[in-house]
């Protein structure tokens, strides 16, 4: 591993005490800090891209050429997630999350070069590098989930873990939120400074130069609270620190493991990982399909664009208080059994899709369903996260998860929810997408549930 990169060694292990739990006490609080503001960063320079496709018409670049440079983020980013996920296993989480977070943010600066210096006059070119800069920008933003992945394992415990993720999950939709703000009044405020009267260009600050600077500095204060392991401080494993020992656990395991061990014998041996990435796909093809195609259901159902932007809203603005009790009811109903939750959020996300489904034409119904479906499916998404590190030793977390995330953006979002449901959409009725998704449900429901035995020794801990 590259120097910097490499894992700190283990500091001598602090006498047990008071001033020793008080260290670790507030330890656990500046690097969650440090975890939650380092990956909402992340979402400030992740999909701008398609905020600026609007606005590149004028230029002379067609919706079809762009299309292209839109999907490159999402193909990059499911294969980096699990790929520099095993990089992350043997890396630093204080280098490498900022790290990953500086290299997406000048990768999205440099947006503006492709569209502003070479333009539709050598349209092939600038394509070319726009496509290239964003898949650039997706590969790297799968920088971000793995330290925090490995930061959660080693600082929170198995019986904690969901709530403290479900929690943490939230840094996305903060990151997310802030970026049409940002696009707003970045133009505003910096847009005359770069082109004076040149209005046309005031969007490339807003969309990429400005949430890039302030990437930077988050990726500055994520470094400064972010530390690698409590044994990295002098303090012992949080396992033996709250005596909350999960299955199969061993002290080797809090050692760097060889990227062949990781893959080999910890990860792509395990059914079980297996079983929730399959689950993962469909859980995806659920939040996804809904999602992405809401506008365009509701706009060709004859509701109109603005009230169809309200149903969207609605949506996300429903994950966050269903993250955080699905997180809450996994640790504290379900004594940190993953699968049950799932299954049942799942089940309430097939009710409310029927129900989309059968009131499509009336609005009021259509943003209930659509705040039941975010309400519920979110969970799903960050339990499964939760389980993926349950399920492997902590320094092979990264590539676990790493692995249910790919199948959750590839299949889930970019084979089924973009490509399949469109084209089923397109050739046969919307009926028939409401159906996939309802089978969709189900199938995440059968593969969760094929993990149920593996968690039941969780009910018998004392």
């Amino acid at each position: 591993m590259i120097g910097f990169l490499k894992q700190p060694a283990y500091r001598e292990e602090l006498p047990a005490g008071p001033q020793t739990d008080a260290k670790y006490k507030s330890m656990r609080l500046q690097v969650f800090l440090g975890a939650f503001i380092g990956y909402a960063g992340f979402y400030i320079v992740r999909k701008n891209f398609s905020m600026a496709i609007p606005e590149l018409a004028q230029f002379g670049f067609g919706k079809d050429e762009l299309g292209i440079v839109l999907s490159m983020n999402a193909i990059a980013y499911a294969l980096s997630k699990f790929l520099m996920g095993s990089v992350s296993d043997r890396s630093n989480a204080r280098t490498f999350l900022p790290l990953g977070l500086v290299l997406a943010a000048f990768s999205m600066m440099f947006m503006i070069v492709p569209i502003q210096a070479i333009g539709a006059a050598h349209k092939g070119w600038a394509i070319a590098i726009m496509a290239l800069l964003n898949f650039l920008v997706g590969w790297f933003n799968g920088m971000g989930w793995p330290p925090c992945g490995r930061v959660m394992t080693h600082w929170f415990s198995v019986s904690e873990r969901g709530t403290m993720m479900s929690i943490w999950n939230c840094a996305h939709n903060v990151g997310g939120a802030l970026v049409g703000p940002m696009a707003v009044y970045g133009a505003m405020w910096f847009g005359h400074w770069f082109y004076g009267a040149a209005t046309e260009y005031y969007f490339l600050i807003g969309t990429f130069v400005f949430p890039a600077a302030v990437a930077l500095l988050v990726a500055l204060i994520a470094y400064i609270l972010l530390r690698d392991t409590p044994q990295s401080c002098g303090l012992p494993s949080i396992e033996k620190w709250r005596n909350d020992y999960p299955k199969n656990y061993s002290e080797k395991h809090e050692r760097a493991l060889s990227t062949r061990d990781i893959f080999f014998k910890y990860v792509l041996n395990n059914k079980f990982l297996w079983f929730i990435a399959l689950a993962n796909a469909f859980v995806y093809m659920v939040r996804y399909g809904c999602l992405d195609w809401a506008p365009t259901i509701l706009t060709e159902k004859g509701i109109d664009l603005k009230n169809a932007g309200w149903a969207y809203f609605a949506y996300e603005f429903a994950a966050i208080p269903g993250t955080l009790i699905c997180g809450w009811i996994s640790d504290h109903v379900f004594k940190g059994r993953r699968a049950l939750p799932t299954m049942l959020f799942m089940a309430l996300v097939a009710l409310f899709i029927v129900l989309y489904w059968l009131f499509i034409d009336n609005l009021t119904m259509v943003i209930i369903s659509l705040i039941g479906i975010g309400f519920f499916i979110y969970g799903p998404v960050m339990l499964i996260g939760v389980q993926a590190l349950d399920l492997a030793p902590k320094n092979a977390s990264g590539t676990a998860a790493g692995l249910t995330g790919f199948f959750g953006y590839f299949f889930g979002t970019a084979i089924l929810a973009n490509i399949v449901i469109g084209y089923v959409a397109k050739n046969a009725d919307w009926s028939w997408t409401f159906l996939l998704l309802i089978g969709a449900c189900l199938l995440a429901i059968l593969f969760m549930g094929l993990t149920y035995k593996e968690e039941q020794y969780l009910v018998h801990k004392k």
